[in-house]
């Protein structure tokens, strides 16, 4: 189980972590500055980060030292502490912002929401590569990822988390679209997607989620309400022209008038600062990463490695598109962080957990034929 060939050395993945450490130096530039000045008092968000960032890499050599395989071998475990901590916050979870949301540890609050999107990829791929079908997936056969879905997806949605519980989604439909499926399978996911639709807009969604949607269409209509977030993060990523308005001077960000600037909004806090190309740059490479990250599960030497580290791809991925179209206003606010880049201990060290496993399967791609060739 724990185990290390030095072999595996000469396959680690360098690029990955080059990108990786690029984007995580550009992340904590920015926090910097979406929270300066600083206060007088406590830690700041940059420092926690910076400290999250370490043990995150701490995170990731630990993982390094284990077979992947061992995530199959032990993903019901997993399953079954991350619902159990879901269950829990029902019960002992720390509320704030009329959400609860959080397990107070003292030195850190866990956020078990951000455990559930990596338990639900190593669940999917646990289940779909362990029965491999070579004419599709029945409805039947489906029952079981539904169900592995549905039960987080709804202990998350009445905290209420709303953005998070989409998230389930968006990775259990990426990851069931990926295997292959019997055509009358699509009929059902598309008449179930609309089912889904309407009795979430009237059975499960409160008052004040509705209202973010139908603002988000219009948020002039209520410009210091509900439509406050995209007016002010619109203003921000607009003003900062082709080259921005410079380090440390965006104002929509420290005058204060940027809400959340350094976590859902930290990207609008980088807009204005370094305008177009700068943002275009910062995209660019990390849209780079998750390219070369998906070359992981094309060259895994498994199933279960491909499905793994496709749907960790998925949950960046989706993470990262809704949080940018959410500031530029073209979805509603509903409180996707942009994974490494957006304030938080649970999320950032739930990615970079994510990101140990990639590369865990890239650098074991060739251990059968290095312990074939012995």
């Amino acid at each position: 189980m724990f185990r290390f060939d030095r072999r595996l050395f000469a396959s680690f993945d360098w690029v990955m972590v080059i990108l990786l450490l690029l984007i995580c130096g550009m992340a904590l530039f920015n926090l910097y500055s979406a929270s300066y000045p600083p206060k007088t008092w406590g830690i700041p968000p940059y420092l926690k980060q910076c400290y999250f960032f370490l043990l995150g890499f701490v995170v990731i050599i630990f993982i390094l030292f284990f077979d992947y395989q061992e995530l199959y071998n032990w993903n019901w475990l997993f399953y079954a502490i991350v619902i159990g901590l879901l269950i829990a916050i029902l019960i002992v979870g720390k509320t704030a912002g009329g959400s609860q949301r959080w397990i107070s540890l003292g030195f850190f609050n866990l956020q078990p929401s951000e455990l559930a999107k990596l338990m639900l990829v190593i669940s999917l791929a646990s289940y779909y590569s362990g029965r491999e079908v070579t004419d599709g997936y029945t409805p039947v056969q489906l029952i079981m990822p539904i169900l592995l879905t549905t039960v987080p997806f709804l202990l998350i949605l009445i905290q209420p988390d709303l953005g998070t519980a989409l998230m389930l989604l968006f990775i259990a439909v990426s990851m069931t679209l990926f295997v292959k499926l019997r055509l009358s399978v699509y009929g059902l996911l598309g008449g179930g997607s609309i089912g889904c639709v309407y009795l979430a807009w009237n059975y499960l969604l409160k008052p004040y989620q509705k209202q973010r949607v139908l603002t988000f269409l219009n948020p002039e209509q209520d410009p210091m309400g509900h439509g406050y977030h995209i007016i002010q993060s619109k203003i921000a990523v607009g003003s900062g022209g082709q080259f921005g308005k410079g380090y440390l001077e965006g104002t929509q960000s420290h005058l204060h008038f940027l809400p959340e600037r350094h976590t859902d909004f930290a990207f609008a806090v980088w807009c204005e600062e370094w305008g177009f190309f700068g943002s275009l740059f910062f995209i660019g490479i990390y849209f780079f990463f998750l390219v070369w990250a998906l070359y992981t599960s094309i060259y895994a030497r498994d199933r279960f490695g491909v499905l793994l580290s496709f749907g960790i791809v998925m949950l960046i991925f989706w993470q990262a598109i809704i949080n940018l179209m959410m500031i530029l206003g073209f979805l509603p606010v509903v409180g996707i962080p942009l994974p490494l880049v957006s304030y938080g201990g649970s999320s950032l060290l739930t990615t970079l957990a994510a990101i140990g496993i990639l590369l865990n399967v890239r650098m074991r791609r060739f251990q059968g034929k290095m312990a074939a060739g012995e």
